[in-house]
């Protein structure tokens, strides 16, 4: 039997064997740098071709912007308007693909754009019947129009006065955190090294060739001297500071822009659709989206320079949210009816950049590049979650065509990935727990039952990881959040002294 053929299992995951691992003499075949999407996907392609890998992750898995997405799983409509044909087979391709391997997580969703103006359903249903044909047998169900009245029906919520009617379509909804964790779960039931808390914060140069990463564990402070074949900076909005730790007058490879999301309650839109809002005021394309009974409104695009692992959303994006909202929901929302909200940094290729190293891109959007520099640091930067797997099948094929890592198939595409039933049943009601109290406290079993499988099985450390990325509370509801900090605190300490880590 192959090695991803195993049958899947709840295996333990215990991180003084991972930092066991990361002592031994031996190089590696393959070092990455970066726990989110990239990175992660980089780990168990690496590992199913047979490579010794490790991966490194300065926080948690997806604690940078792979845990900070609208969830979607698709094709790119957008990209479709923009006439990039090829960017939307390949999402739609590689949707097909999650929906087979990670069926518990990744799900298929139904989305209706609800129209107001003259010709606006013939026009969208020819763009979205295109987006539909692009996927061919990959499709995940038909695209129709939709009468007013069941344009009502299905999209309860919907603002009513001037509506003629809407078109469905399908795509698919994930949690971007933990699809991240299953990737973490894939890559160690391949034999790879995954681990968080371990930071990169140096290198050793010989010959041009960067012979060491030195690395550093945040929370005991032990250090590390990694040698491999390839090092894969996958490390999205810190990819330069990764390249600069090389050479410190690197010119950047990334621009970076950030993406909020406001989360309302349920009964703004309360059915099990979601909507498409083709055309805001800057001409994006905005998306509201059931979650976890909550309504999660977004994105945004702005420009910024600031690198940071907890971005602040401007009232100003806040503002702009609520307010195209209100133009489509009955019930108008408004600033005072935000649960949350929460923003990602996207680490944009940066066009300017040229030169033979470079793949380029022909603009600046959600492709990706990667750049070989030192002779063996393969940076990565650009792309989004459904492109992950195409992502890192890329990037090792380039380090093998360098001439870094010996020529190895890639076998991702029907690699099912490591996701427990019981442990995610243990999430749901975790997260319910969480989220639907009625006292001024939370206390409930299955909160402790959770915290102790997060802790065994996902590498959880810290109230963080367990709130945040596992548990989704804090990008959900932030008072139910505050709440539930310090149950889980407790629960945290004591498993985590149970279990000797």
């Amino acid at each position: 039997m192959s090695t991803h053929q195993r049958p899947i299992s709840a295996a333990l995951i215990n991180r003084q064997h991972l930092l066991a691992a990361l002592r031994s003499s031996g190089p590696w075949d393959v070092l990455v740098i970066g726990g989110g999407a990239t990175g992660l996907g980089i780990a168990v392609d690496a590992a199913a071709r047979g490579f010794r890998t490790a991966l490194i992750e300065a926080r948690d898995f997806a604690g940078g912007t792979s845990g900070r997405s609208t969830k979607l799983i698709h094709g790119g409509v957008r990209y479709l308007a923009q006439g990039n044909i090829k960017l939307v087979q390949e999402g739609l391709s590689e949707r097909a693909l999650l929906l087979d391997n990670a069926p518990q997580l990744v799900k298929p969703l139904k989305f209706i754009v609800p129209c107001y103006r003259p010709l606006e359903r013939e026009m969208m249903r020819v763009g979205l019947g295109i987006y539909d044909g692009l996927a061919g047998k990959r499709g995940i169900g038909e695209t129709r129009w939709l009468s007013r009245t069941a344009t009502r029906a299905e999209l309860p919520g919907v603002r009513e006065h001037g509506l003629y009617g809407g078109v469905a379509y399908w795509d698919a909804r994930f949690d971007d955190a933990r699809l991240a964790i299953a990737l973490m779960r894939t890559a160690v039931r391949l034999d790879a090294v995954a681990i968080n808390y371990v930071a990169a914060d140096g290198v050793v140069q010989r010959d041009g060739r960067i012979d060491a990463i030195l690395a550093r564990d945040n929370l005991s402070g032990e250090r590390f001297e990694l040698h491999a074949k390839a090092i894969f900076n996958a490390s999205g909005v810190w990819a330069d500071s990764v390249r600069r730790l090389a050479d410190p007058a690197a010119i950047g490879l990334t621009t970076l822009s950030r993406g909020s999301h406001i989360v309302l309650p349920g009964s703004f839109m309360p059915g099990d659709a979601a909507m498409m809002i083709p055309r805001t005021g800057d001409g994006r394309v905005l998306f509201a989206i059931p979650w976890a009974n909550r309504l999660l409104v977004g994105t945004t695009d702005v420009a910024t320079d600031e690198t940071t692992w907890e971005p602040a959303v401007a009232e100003a994006e806040i503002g702009f949210i609520v307010e195209t909202a209100r133009r489509y929901l009955q019930a108008s929302p408004s600033a005072g009816d935000v649960l949350a909200a929460f923003a990602g940094l996207r680490p944009l290729f940066s066009p300017h950049v040229s030169g033979p190293r470079f793949k380029l891109t022909k603009s600046i959007s959600r492709e990706h590049a990667i750049a070989i520099e030192h002779q063996n640091l393969v940076t990565i930067v650009g792309g989004k979650w459904t492109t992950y797997r195409r992502m890192a099948l890329d990037a090792l094929d380039q380090a093998a065509d360098a001439g870094l890592l010996p020529g190895q198939a890639c076998t991702t595409a029907s690699i099912k990935l490591d996701v427990d039933d019981s442990i995610e049943a243990a999430f749901r009601a975790a997260q319910s727990a969480a989220l639907d109290y009625q006292s001024s406290a939370v206390s409930d079993d299955s909160i402790a039952a959770y915290v102790e499988l997060a802790v065994r099985h996902e590498q959880a450390r810290s109230v963080d990881d367990v709130v945040s990325r596992r548990l989704r509370v804090q990008l959900l509801d932030q008072r139910a959040s505050a709440r539930l900090r310090a149950q889980v605190e407790q629960t945290l300490a004591s498993q985590l002294h149970r279990a000797g880590q």
